[in-house]
């Protein structure tokens, strides 16, 4: 402690003073003491001949802004006297700062130990503005004795300390840094075997740094590409980092004194910028995006600023470097992630290396911090840099030495070739991909209107020309021919010319593999093809429109009453009129005057049939001599009348053909939409029935359509007919079957089960009515009935019932998937029912997903990023592939019934492999159709989490549920009454 009032005492030197004057000094000391309140004498730490290594950090204690000299209590002596020392600063930096501890000898023997402290501690040596090592300690002063010798150390502050037997000595130490991150009292051989051991580890994990800098240099050197440098200059930062903080650049070139911190600065950026460098070009952000090499580029510069700014500010240069690193492994992350759901084959590959820099930059951010505390971390994070770069040096490798040579006669009788080209009038497509160059002989830029050379340059050029739809699939085409480095490019597209029209052109390429494996270049055929979609569109035109009167067919007819009827359900003002015109007898006037003169007659009729319809209505010749007519511009039935009796009229007009007048009748059935009709299908079909009826009848009449037309048919479209009304009569409902937790036999949620209650013929299972609803297209109906009925019992459910963890599945069809809009209803059945979307579910079979992997995956990420959960169901019964779902973002996998109930000896390492499969992709695990006690416990002791099957829990409904809900938590359902 400090004191004003005494002169020092030095080296155990002390100075004499008047007997006089002794008691009056002493008792002005004691008061300054209290006063000040620091006057406790600093607590020894005793030492015994065992002791190899003692940590002094927490026993020192430090006193700053002191000055040049100081002042201090000693601690008590063997006769229990604490005196006092003062201490000048030999130091001509001094900062002021002393720290002052004790050490105590309880032995008999004479102890030689060394006080160490180490220049720099990655350990808590702080995130932003960090410290950087220096020289901690000028000197160290005993109470007794003289000034410690420094021992020769480039990494630390080592002092040589010998205590006689049964000494108390008190050390004053001239702090020359304002930190002292540790001290450490340690053995001379002791300490020496442990800078020994830690040498030989420094040594290999330099020497494997070293070699493996070199080998991707030569990799570098022999290959050529822009992937492998990057990787090479990554290594060497990571040889540079290491050799710094293992104290193995001063033994290489000498680093004045301090300047460690500006090398250790410069690593860390170095560092920060290569893993930088390296992430943008193995990715090659650059390929198609210009803006991120703008980004890059802008960042690395920075961080080559912040290389000059760590000579004069090592510290800031430091923090801020540590902070890209941190920004260069978040970046890469979001990057990875979304490439990879991309399917891009490189970013897939960087994971397992990226996954490592993660786990490293959490180690060091513990270590920086303080968090993780101990000698052995600071030489790991070394080595676990080197590990990472390793790893990363063997993914850039395997795209080094995959493939094979270029292969030997691929441009063979290149005449002949050139020739049969120039003969067919193509254009020569040619993309140099290493320089990202494309050429076209002739230049195709003039055959659009464009400036010559217009599209000569980098692939991404011709994005601004291509249409817009047709962008995404050009640029995704190139992108898995290079990624896969195999197939062929086969593309027809549209590029806009300078008068703002579209021209098609079909692309037909191969790529060039290099010597390396990688695509050096991608050669094809350029043609215009406009004139072929031209025909096309034709043909497509054609394949919708009757040939003789220009008339919609049948389909197209269908397909636009449909949307009309889907537009009839939400607009009052919305109510079409279906009528179907048949020619009686018309087959006679073919059999009298010809077919040719019947198409003519048919033609005048098309025509005066055309002219009677206003806007919004539609005409649509349905076969040979019939038509039908949309009617959308009346709405009375007076009106309707008039106009059913115009066609009537019109049809009955006579037409001249060949000086002869031709007299025809129709047969007309019409049909007007109301609720009960469900699509445009069934009201032709009505119409065509009350046309029928007109036949009946004789002809030459109208028929508005009755219920009694209809026949009985046979028993699908009867069961079909049944279904389309089933839903509005409310014999839909669904059933809720327990999904139970295996652990504690809780209840973990339900799976909803579509039911119909067919008034006449009972309970008809979903085996028989859900093909029925495919197809007849109610399957996206039904489905979205069910997942809102689901979604809103639950969220009564959790209204009724607080706290109680819950879910609801419901099973998706193959039609509902492929729509566009099952995201959307998901969303919004979610929404309105205010439901957590991670208590709800959907369920699909694992063949239906499979049928389309592609667009399935497109659509269950969608459906993934709302947060809710998927499940895969009878997981094993189908034509599963693996590759397929480790792309699928499933949570969950149903272990199929027969799993279950096989009696083989092998069913259960089946399940086992089946579970542990799960786990190790993350899924959870629930087995349906147990039949007893035996099967669950040995699925629970195999990991299986959940279980569904009627031993279980049988399909209830929801009022069912709610009451076992409630007996079940009765205190949740007290809380909420």
């Amino acid at each position: 402690m400090t004191d004003s009032g005494s002169q020092p005492q030095r080296g155990g030197t002390g100075v004499i003073l008047p007997r006089f004057i002794q008691p009056w000094l002493l008792a002005f000391l004691a008061l300054c003491v209290l006063a000040v309140g620091r006057a406790q004498a600093v607590e020894p730490i005793k030492i015994t001949r065992d002791d190899v290594a003692l940590n002094l950090t927490n026993a020192v204690e430090f006193y700053r802004n002191q000055g040049d000299t100081f002042q201090v209590s000693t601690a008590p002596g063997p006769d229990g006297i604490v005196r006092r020392i003062e201490v000048e600063a030999l130091n001509e930096r001094a900062t002021g700062d002393w720290a002052v501890f004790a050490l105590a000898n309880t032995t008999d023997q004479q102890l030689d130990r060394l006080i160490v402290t180490p220049h720099f501690r990655l350990v808590g040596s702080g995130l932003v503005w960090p410290d950087l090592g220096s020289t901690r300690i000028a000197a160290i002063t005993p109470s007794e004795g003289f000034t410690l010798d420094r021992q020769d150390s480039e990494d630390a502050d080592v002092f040589l300390v010998t205590l006689n037997p049964g000494t108390v000595v008190t050390f004053v130490a001239e702090l020359a840094a304002s930190r002292v991150p540790q001290m450490y009292l340690w053995e001379p051989e002791s300490y020496k075997d442990q800078v020994n051991s830690y040498t030989l580890y420094r040594g290999i994990v330099i020497g494997i740094a070293g070699l493996l800098a070199l080998f991707l240099t030569i990799l570098f050197v022999v290959k050529g590409t822009s992937l492998f440098p990057a990787t090479a200059a990554l290594a060497w930062a990571v040889l540079t980092y290491v050799s710094v903080d293992f104290g193995f650049l001063n033994r290489l070139i000498e680093i004045a004194p301090g300047s460690e911190q500006i090398w250790r600065a410069g690593t860390e950026v170095a560092l920060a910028t290569t893993l930088l460098v390296f992430l943008f070009t193995y990715l090659n952000l650059n390929r198609w995006h210009g803006h991120f090499s703008y980004g890059a580029v802008i960042w690395i510069f920075g961080l080559l600023l912040l290389a000059g700014v760590a000579v004069y500010d090592p510290a800031v240069a430091s923090g801020i470097a540590r902070l890209s690193l941190a920004a260069t492994a978040a970046t890469g992350v979001l990057l990875i992630a979304y490439l990879t759901f991309q399917g891009y084959d490189r970013a897939i590959m960087l994971i397992p290396s990226w996954l490592m820099v993660l786990v490293w930059l959490v180690g060091g951010w513990m270590t920086v911090t303080g968090m993780l505390n101990n000698d052995v971390v600071q030489p790991a994070l070394g080595g676990g840099l080197v590990l990472i770069v390793l790893l990363i040096g063997f993914t850039v490798m395997q795209h080094a030495l995959a493939g094979s040579g270029l292969h030997q006669g691929l441009f063979s009788d290149m005449e002949r070739q050139a020739l049969a080209v120039i003969g067919s009038g193509d254009i020569v497509w040619d993309w140099d991909v290493l320089r990202d160059r494309v050429v076209s002989r002739p230049d195709v830029a003039p055959l659009l209107g464009l400036p010559a050379g217009e599209l000569q340059g980098p692939a991404r050029n011709w994005l601004p020309v291509l249409h817009v739809d047709d962008r995404d699939i050009f640029r995704t085409t190139l992108d898995v021919v290079l990624e896969h480095r195999r197939g062929r490019v086969s593309q027809s597209f549209r590029l806009r010319g300078a008068d703002g029209h579209y021209r098609w052109f079909t692309l037909k390429a191969r790529p060039v593999i290099g010597s390396d494996g990688e695509i050096i270049r991608c050669v094809g055929t350029l043609t215009d093809v406009t004139e072929q979609k031209k025909s096309e569109e034709r043909l497509l035109q054609d394949a919708v429109h009757d040939n003789l009167t220009g008339l919609p067919n049948r389909e197209l007819f269908i397909n636009r009453l449909d949307a009309i009827v889907a537009l009839s359900k939400g607009e009052v003002s919305v109510r079409p009129t279906v009528f179907v015109i048949d020619i009686d007898d018309f087959g006679r006037v073919n059999d009298m005057l010809g077919i040719s003169a019947g198409d003519t007659i048919l033609l005048t009729i098309a025509r005066r049939l055309y002219r009677l319809l206003k806007p919004g209505d539609a005409l649509s010749r349905l076969s040979g001599d019939q038509f039908g007519l949309m009617l959308l511009s009346e709405q009375e039935p007076a009106r309707i009348a008039a106009v059913a009796e115009a066609i009537r009229q019109a049809v009955r007009n006579p037409i001249t053909f060949a000086k002869r007048e031709i007299v025809l009748t129709p047969s007309i059935g019409l049909i007007s939409w109301t609720s009960a009709q469900s699509s445009a299908d069934d009201m032709v079909k009505d119409a065509e029935l009350a046309m029928l009826q007109a036949k009946r009848f004789g002809g030459d009449r109208i028929e508005p359509f009755r219920p009694a037309f209809r026949s009985v048919g046979t028993d699908r479209p009867t069961l079909e007919s049944d279904l389309r009304r089933a839903a509005d009569r409310g014999e839909l409902s669904l059933a809720y079957q327990p999904i139970v937790r295996l652990e504690d036999r809780t209840l973990a949620g339900f799976e909803a089960l579509l039911r119909w209650e067919h008034p006449r013929r009972g309970t008809i299972p979903p085996s028989d009515f859900i093909p029925v609803a495919e197809n007849c297209g109610l399957i996206a109906q039904l489905g979205l009935m069910a997942m809102t009925r689901a979604a809103e019992d639950l969220g009564d459910w959790q209204k009724q019932v607080r706290d109680v963890p819950l879910f609801v599945s419901v099973n998706v069809s193959s039609r509902q998937l492929l729509r566009r809009d099952l995201v959307s209803d998901v969303r919004s059945v979610i929404a309105r029912a205010n439901l957590q979307p991670r208590c709800f579910r959907l369920e699909l079979t694992e063949s239906l997903v499979m049928d389309s992997p592609e667009q399935s995956a497109h659509v269950l990420a969608k459906l993934k990023q709302l947060g809710i959960g998927l499940s895969i169901d009878d997981f094993g019964t189908g034509y599963s592939s693996l590759s397929y779902l480790t792309r699928f973002p499933f949570d969950t996998i149903k272990i199929d019934k027969s799993f279950i109930d096989d009696s083989s000896p092998k069913r259960g390492v089946l399940l086992k492999s089946i579970v542990g499969m799960a786990h190790d992709l993350g899924l959870s695990v629930v087995a349906e159709g147990v039949a007893d006690e035996a099967d669950a416990t040995m699925l629970k002791d195999i990991g299986c989490e959940y279980v569904q099957s009627y031993l279980f829990g049988q399909p209830m409904t929801a009022e069912a549920v709610l009451k076992l809900l409630r007996e079940n938590h009765p205190a949740a359902s007290t809380a909420r009454t």
